[in-house]
């Protein structure tokens, strides 16, 4: 039976979108020269984080949503050999088109 991941309150479950291996010009990229990647796809998205005086407020991401988020942020998540971040949504700096 396949687990769902629903984040908790202001968090996101993002996928990263994996750089190029290879340069526009054609030179290979090493692993070790690969920066971590601030660019992904949002998998799941918590109901929103909630007010002093109990009011929601919602997300301003859905499912689907590409976006960018800050370098180091978020923790790092394996579930059945696909690798996952959950974020906060102050973490997230902009939605892609």
């Amino acid at each position: 039976m396949p687990r769902t991941l629903q984040p908790l309150g202001d968090r996101v479950v993002v996928q990263a979108i994996e750089q190029e291996t290879q340069t526009k010009s054609g030179l290979l990229i090493p692993d070790s020269a690969r920066e971590r990647p601030q660019e992904g796809k949002v998998i799941a998205v918590g109901a929103g984080r909630m007010t002093d005086e109990g009011k929601r407020i919602e997300m301003d991401l859905k499912a689907g949503d590409t976006v960018v988020y800050s370098k180091f942020a978020g923790t790092e998540f394996t579930d059945d050999g696909e690798e996952y971040l959950i974020l906060s949504e102050r973490d997230i700096l902009a939605k892609i088109g």
